[in-house]
């Protein structure tokens, strides 16, 4: 494994501006910059789509190329039974896929407390902001 597709669903185009008390001042470029760095000779491929298809193809393209995924999958966390396909088909043909969270979703709204990604996701990490996504790679990264 030498590239990973670090994943972001609806609204994470805004972070910097988007309920910075929730998610933090820090931007998506931002997030890209720290895990360049802690990422090494590793490609890093950082993205953000508002469209559920769009996700879909990246996440088919990981299996195609065989990288391993970090996955915020925002609001199609919670009910995108077609993401959660997709990301199932991933896990599936052995590749690592990990969903990542800024916040942590059980401490916040009862809607946000169910997932239908996890069940199919390698792993989990939530509530950490910026640092989700560098446990993430971390973790990838040790694996490898």
């Amino acid at each position: 494994m030498n590239r990973v597709l670090v994943l972001n669903g609806p609204n994470l185009g805004r972070l910097g501006t988007r309920e910075p008390d929730v998610y933090g001042s820090f931007t998506l470029e931002d997030v890209a910059s720290r895990l360049r760095e802690q990422g090494g000779h590793v490609e890093i491929d950082v993205r953000q789509s508002d469209s559920e298809p769009e996700l879909m193809s990246w996440l088919f393209e990981a299996i195609d190329t065989e990288s391993a995924v970090i996955l915020n999958p925002a609001a199609f966390t919670h009910y995108s039974y077609a993401l959660r396909d997709a990301v199932a088909q991933v896990t599936k043909s052995g590749l690592v896929l990990i969903e990542v969270h800024i916040s942590n979703p059980h401490a916040r709204e009862q809607f946000r407390h169910t997932s239908v990604i996890s069940a199919v996701a390698t792993g989990v990490i939530a509530g950490f902001g910026i640092d989700s996504y560098s446990l993430a790679l971390a973790q990838i990264l040790r694996d490898r």
